[in-house]
């Protein structure tokens, strides 16, 4: 609350750049946060309207005060709603992503970008914009949440660093399943 009150008097009352000064002050927090264990938690779900798809999403923090807070819960429906439209997300993180996938992709757009003619000493840069992209596409916190005016076309990974700066905590989106009907 103190650093809050600090950064307002800090900005002059500007609103926006007290919280862009509180994210510089506790990005340092954020990461000491990062190596505490996480042994609370919850599970959230989201049925579309149509009940054709559905997703339950856990994430977990350290305390069960922040597993029961408003906040940290609505941030897991969030995600667990962002999951549902977003049916490309295959993996939390990009340490879960096989280093053979990203190979094969790799190759396969090194391959793409020969036969476009590009020239050879820009085809490999070509092919690591395209991985960065695919990335994008299919790690859940490299992805802009799909409500972008809402969150400001913040990414989920940026997202999840916001809420666990302001709770204090280690928060972590430990895993989701994805369920749509006809799919495998």
């Amino acid at each position: 609350m103190m650093e809050c009150k600090g950064a307002l008097q800090e900005t002059g009352g500007d609103i926006d750049k007290a919280v862009e000064l509180l994210r510089v002050k506790l990005g340092n927090k954020v990461a000491k946060l990062a190596g505490r264990e996480t042994s609370e938690g919850t599970v959230q779900s989201y049925i579309h309207a149509t009940g054709k798809v559905g997703v339950l999403v856990e994430v977990d923090c350290n305390t069960d005060f922040v597993a029961t807070n408003e906040d940290f819960i609505a941030f897991a429906k969030d995600i667990a709603l962002h999951i549902a439209a977003m049916p490309t997300a295959k993996y939390v993180n990009e340490d879960e992503v096989d280093e053979e996938a990203k190979a094969a992709e790799l190759r396969v757009y090194e391959q793409q970008a020969a036969a476009e003619g590009k020239p050879e000493n820009i085809q490999a840069k070509i092919a690591e914009g395209k991985l960065k992209k695919w990335l994008e596409e299919v790690v859940l916190l490299n992805q802009v949440h799909v409500n972008a005016d809402k969150y400001e076309g913040r990414t989920i990974e940026q997202m999840r660093a916001d809420l666990s700066a302001k709770t204090g905590e280690n928060v972590v989106v430990r895993r989701f399943v994805r369920f749509a009907v006809g799919d495998e």
